[in-house]
């Protein structure tokens, strides 16, 4: 169900569901990739996950431009910084709840939004902790998926960096007319630290600002040469059914009682 679709005399009626807003970004990924990248990623997810729930879950349209400030070395990239971003989400998420919505979902597919995102659900969550029943969730699908991407036995790269192996499947399956696979280069960079990984490849226990243009000349992480239509729908396939598998749960939620 789309809310942008209702008749605003119908929201009330379909208030009690899960509303979910998709996150995404224009920014450059690469020389082979779209700059919509993360935006029609998040918008195949939606477009799969509302298709399986029908009418269980209410979905907003992606908000195509997310915080992308550490892009803006690369030409094109179309960015709200992340002060900006934050108060975006705000009001955004105060509109929910004015209209009723008490279980809100973010559905984040670009690595620039989780530290606004979070920003933005904690200070609204604070601002209407005694608004009964009220869950504001935030995520990236590569999260929810997280174990299932790992388990994907054709995949060379576990994990999700920038314009990489995954991300160029997915396109791959999504829009081939737009990936230039002859210009497929990602970034390796060796760099030995137990806590830091600057290309993105393992989990880092520390956080390092850099910007990406600092890190890759192609602007692209990891091996996106070896990536294909089919594990594209591989990851489709993982990110919906956990995503639609949380939303169900997430409708369940009751409220939390400390003891």
């Amino acid at each position: 169900m789309n809310h942008g679709e209702l008749k605003w005399t119908e929201v009330e009626a379909n208030s009690n569901k899960v509303v979910v807003l998709p996150l995404g970004s224009l920014e450059q990924h690469g020389h082979h990739l779209p700059m919509l990248t993360d935006s029609m990623i998040a918008n195949e997810i939606a477009r799969r996950s509302q298709e399986e729930l029908g009418n269980e879950a209410v979905f907003l349209p992606v908000l195509w431009t997310g915080a992308s400030d550490h892009h803006l070395g690369f030409t094109g990239t179309i960015s709200l910084n992340n002060s900006l971003y934050t108060e975006v989400l705000t009001d955004l998420l105060e509109s929910l709840i004015l209209a009723g919505y008490r279980k809100i979902f973010l559905l984040n597919a670009h690595g620039g939004n989780i530290t606004p995102g979070r920003m933005a659900i904690y200070d609204v969550h604070l601002r209407h902790r005694n608004t009964p029943g009220l869950f504001i969730a935030f995520s990236s699908w590569w999260t929810v998926a997280a174990e299932q991407i790992a388990a994907i036995e054709t995949l060379e790269q576990k994990i999700v960096t920038h314009a990489c192996e995954l991300e160029t499947s997915m396109i791959l399956r999504l829009r081939p007319e737009l990936v230039d696979m002859s210009r497929s280069s990602g970034t390796f960079i060796p760099f030995d630290s137990d806590f830091y990984t600057p290309d993105f490849s393992r989990f880092s226990r520390v956080d390092i600002a850099r910007a990406f243009d600092e890190l890759s000349i192609t602007g692209a992480f990891g091996n996106p040469s070896c990536a294909t239509s089919e594990k594209g729908e591989a990851l489709f396939g993982a990110a919906v059914k956990e995503i639609v598998t949380f939303i169900r749960e997430f409708a369940t939620w009751r409220e939390i009682t400390a003891h």
